[in-house]
């Protein structure tokens, strides 16, 4: 049972900063207190997990507009106990049909600018609707009472969210819309002071006014009605008139014709637990490629976060980001080999490039998936010993961006639902009157005709967003997600082998010091390659990070709770006890909620 399985933790769990949240009946967790608080009260109303973590979901586009924006991506996953199955919502727009490698080249001398070129599809308000109108009950207007209460009337601005606001001040400087609601006095709000955002509220309501005209015509017709008014009514009408004045390339058939995909999502195991992730247009598959390659390590024997641990999975982290740089891309443009990146075959030849004395030095090469994909099939890159990375790759050391946050619920039916909502405010200007920071998310694209996220129009970018789930023995888990970059998978690599190898319970299994590995593109534009980067927290004791250099780690610190290390939010279930235990990380605003 799972308290058995977290008793021997109880000492060490006396300790952490946050309780571990029990409940039996509903339990939400999330990257904003108000937004958990909004999750519950839908769960209290008879709503079940979906209603709940869209009506979160959608809250944090609201509270923390640094990381999350209304019209930015939603990549969802939902877990339905009846039938047993789980689902995935992709929530990625594509490029404009009018993008190509070729346009950024002769315009732009092969940059990705900061601003309104790097706009796709917005994807968030539909994978909202069609999560509402697949498998929730409520109405849009239920679910957005809360964010649009927060938006009109403004809630109290927070330290996290009035110290991302003043670090980029020039960056909302540069675009009058965006100066209007980010610096109201011409300045952040302070931390107490309320911070309203009265287009957004307004978008919403549109939404709602939409939905309420169809209201006769029965639930489906009239959250379609919600979701037309974004795409096709005037919210529609004012984003493309922007982008059309801005030398922008959405149009209005870009938002018409876009729908997100439903899809099976992708699944590994370890030992006797399946977890799920989203498809390779996302890094979703990365969690997975290195639960396989790690399977068959003693990590008990190693020791958490010992010296040997931590090389280990950094050694095994860097291998699976090759494959992630060299194969993952929208597969609707792109041939991913995804049977042969998640084979245990392949995995196992991979566990030749981990040398438990020496780290490399660089990106390992890319491996060779396509002998368990297609027998018939032309190989790529031939996987060696030995090899550096691609010589045009950059050395600079940058961490890269940190937007995006995170909402999963599992409710009184064993539902369970996971999404990782984002895009930042300050990368790309408002567009006036709507209060929205159009997706952003062109940035995660390459101007390389030969890279497998490649800009193309109606291409998806490679998204780093990705919820996961957990199912153990065939029954519900654990869903589970973070904010982070290329961080995300790490964190919850860490926090799944917390609590599976470690039996730490969930909260000390979120709190526990945590370490990431940099030594790879960085999937954000410029995409600079910080070579051999192992970045730990300071409770990673100073021996070990000694040790770690003498393998051949450029090791650096992070501040202990470092907000870059990930802000991953879990939800485990005890089945065995029926009883639901909630885990947020204090390393953000992170906050869990049940009963």
């Amino acid at each position: 049972m799972i308290t058995d399985q977290f008793s021997t933790q109880f000492e060490e769990a006396r300790f952490s900063h946050r309780p571990l949240i029990r409940g039996m009946t509903g339990m939400v967790s999330s990257g904003h207190h108000l937004a958990t608080q909004a999750g519950v009260r839908i769960l209290e109303k008879g709503g079940n997990a979906i209603d709940a973590g869209v009506a979160a979901g959608i809250c944090l586009g609201v509270l923390h507009p640094d990381m999350v924006n209304f019209a930015g991506v939603a990549p969802i996953m939902i877990y339905l106990a009846n039938p047993r199955e789980i689902k995935t919502i992709s929530g990625l727009g594509p490029w404009p049909k009018a993008a190509s490698v070729q346009f950024f080249k002769d315009r732009f001398e092969g940059k990705i600018p900061t601003g309104i070129h790097r706009t796709v599809v917005p994807a968030a308000p539909d994978a909202w609707i069609q999560a509402l109108r697949l498998y929730g009950t409520m109405s849009f207007e239920e679910v957005t009472r809360d964010a649009i209460s927060f938006a009109e009337y403004g809630f109290p601005m927070y330290p996290f969210l009035s110290n991302n606001l003043k670090a980029e001040v020039d960056s909302y400087k540069r675009w009058p819309s965006s100066a209007q609601i980010y610096l109201p006095k011409g300045r952040p709000p302070e931390p107490g002071e309320v911070f309203v955002q009265k287009d957004l509220a307004e978008t919403m309501k549109k939404m709602v006014r939409a939905e309420q005209r169809k209201k006769f015509s029965g639930r489906d017709e009239a959250l379609r009605a919600a979701r037309d008014e974004f795409y096709g009514g005037e919210i529609a009408e004012a984003i493309v008139d922007f982008q059309k004045r801005n030398d922008g390339l959405l149009r209005q058939e870009d938002l018409e014709s876009f729908e997100s995909r439903i899809e099976t999502p992708l699944k590994t195991t370890y030992r006797d637990y399946e977890i799920y992730g989203c498809g390779p247009w996302c890094q979703g598959p990365v969690l997975l490629q290195v639960l396989n390659l790690l399977e068959g390590f003693d990590l008990q024997a190693l020791g958490h976060n010992s010296t040997d641990y931590i090389h280990l999975i950094s050694e095994a982290l860097k291998i699976v980001f090759s494959d992630r740089e060299e194969f993952y891309g929208d597969p609707d443009f792109v041939d991913v080999p995804i049977a042969g990146l998640l084979s245990k075959d392949y995995a196992e030849r991979r566990k030749g490039l981990v040398n438990k004395d020496r780290a490399w030095k660089e990106m390992p090469p890319p491996g060779d998936p396509w002998e368990w994909q297609d027998a018939g099939r032309t190989r790529s890159k031939k996987e060696t010993d030995k090899g550096e990375a691609s010589a045009s790759m950059k050395s600079e050391r940058d961490e890269g961006s940190w937007d995006t946050s995170y909402v999963c619920v599992v409710d009184r039916y064993g539902n369970a639902f996971s999404a990782t909502p984002s895009d930042a405010s300050n990368t790309t200007p408002v567009t006036p009157q709507t209060g929205l920071s159009v997706s952003s998310r062109g940035s995660q694209s390459w101007v390389d005709e030969n890279h497998a996220s490649s800009i193309q129009g109606g291409k998806r970018p490679r998204l780093t967003p990705n919820p996961s789930m957990v199912l153990r023995k065939g029954k519900l888990f654990m869903p589970f997600g973070t904010p982070g970059g290329d961080v995300q998978c790490q964190a919850m690599l860490q926090v799944l082998l917390n609590i599976i190898e470690f039996q730490m319970d969930p909260q000390v299994a979120v709190e526990a010091p945590r370490f990431a590995t940099f030594s790879f593109p960085n999937s954000f534009y410029p995409h600079e390659y910080a070579r051999g980067l192992l970045k730990m927290e300071k409770r990673i004791g100073d021996k070990i990070f000694d040790q770690l250099k003498e393998k051949g780690h450029h090791a650096e610190r992070w501040p202990d709770w470092a907000w870059k290390a990930g802000a991953v939010c879990a939800i485990v279930v005890d089945s065995g006890n029926g009883v639901l235990l909630g885990a947020a990380d204090p390393r953000r605003e992170s906050y869990a909620l049940g009963w």
